[in-house]
């Protein structure tokens, strides 16, 4: 049996960006938990103070600065080549674990001997319930569950726990994300792989929510609707992708044409077209990665759609 006092199973990964107005509360939580753990923070090149901060708190965290910000994506595809232990936790620098998270995040993967992902209940300030898990929307969206489920398809990246032998084995993190669907798209490759991702309610963390990037800002839906064309380019069957893809475009071109559309960022006719184009300049390596993926997989991407997409 591992001696987890001196040979711990998890590394905690934080990642940060300008995060010096709420670090040091998420380190302090880290820092109580029950089981013991390696802390990593990557520092995407903040210049808010949050270096003095983490050289400062008591819990001495390793810190891995880069030299520019690579969003949360491109600083987890980091971390995956620095952890030396089997798991890996993913949390946000503005999420606060409950002391015994770690622990009954650990202690349910160990049960489930399938699953390479376990997701936490992560709660909002005012006590709503952000994310249980994830699920896969009929249009290939990645959806939070807001209501504990017996069953999900993916986790959310703001708090989980990973195997770090399978995260590799699917090619890790998909750095050139940025920001959302990073998660998703993991969850996407695991699944193609054989893997399963559990839901574990028991495991809660506080999360303030979109601190750095500012839910329902253009770029906010910038990133999530390039990211999910992405995915579903590089996981999703042919036809999904395709479909998917064709319908974004061409109800970006009729948008001119219609009064009274929404006034949501993700409806403007300049966003979507310059997403349109990101999607176009990536779709060469977007496709070699699909071949990759393909050849990785266990399971085909029609049977992990028709199991999951809609439910």
């Amino acid at each position: 049996m591992r001696d987890v006092t001196a040979n711990p199973a998890t590394t905690v990964v934080v990642v940060t960006w300008r995060g010096a107005g709420h670090i040091t509360a998420c380190l302090d939580a880290l820092a109580a938990q029950t089981r013991p753990h390696r802390t990593l923070v990557v520092d995407n090149a903040s210049d808010d103070g949050t270096a003095a901060l983490l050289a400062a708190h008591p819990s001495r965290p390793r810190v891995l600065r880069l030299p520019r910000n690579t969003g949360y994506a491109g600083a987890l595809a980091v971390a995956v080549n620095q952890v030396g232990t089997p798991l890996m936790a993913w949390l946000n620098d503005d999420a606060e674990p409950t002391p015994d998270w770690l622990a009954t995040l650990e202690d349910t993967l160990e049960k489930a001997p399938p699953a390479a992902a376990a997701t936490s209940l992560l709660v909002l300030p005012g006590g709503t319930t952000q994310s249980a898990g994830v699920r896969l929307t009929a249009d290939g969206h990645g959806a939070d569950v807001t209501e504990p489920a017996g069953e999900v398809f993916g986790f959310c990246g703001g708090a989980a726990l990973l195997r770090v032998g399978a995260l590799r084995d699917v090619g890790g993190v998909p750095a050139g994300f940025f920001c959302y669907y990073e998660d998703t798209d993991t969850a996407w490759r695991l699944r193609l792989a054989g893997w399963d991702v559990v839901a574990v309610p028991d495991a809660r963390v506080r999360h303030a929510h979109g601190v750095s990037s500012k839910p329902g800002s253009p770029l906010f839906h910038r990133w999530n609707e390039r990211n999910r064309l992405l995915m579903l380019l590089r996981c999703a069957p042919r036809g999904v992708a395709v479909n998917q893809l064709v319908r974004f475009a061409v109800l970006t071109a009729v948008l001119p044409l219609r009064p009274g559309r929404p006034e949501a960022a993700n409806f403007r006719f300049g966003l979507r077209c310059r997403v349109l184009a990101e999607v176009a300049a990536r779709l060469p390596a977007t496709l070699l990665a699909r071949r990759k993926i393909s050849r990785r997989a266990a399971l085909g991407r029609g049977a992990v759609w028709e199991a999951w997409a809609g439910l």
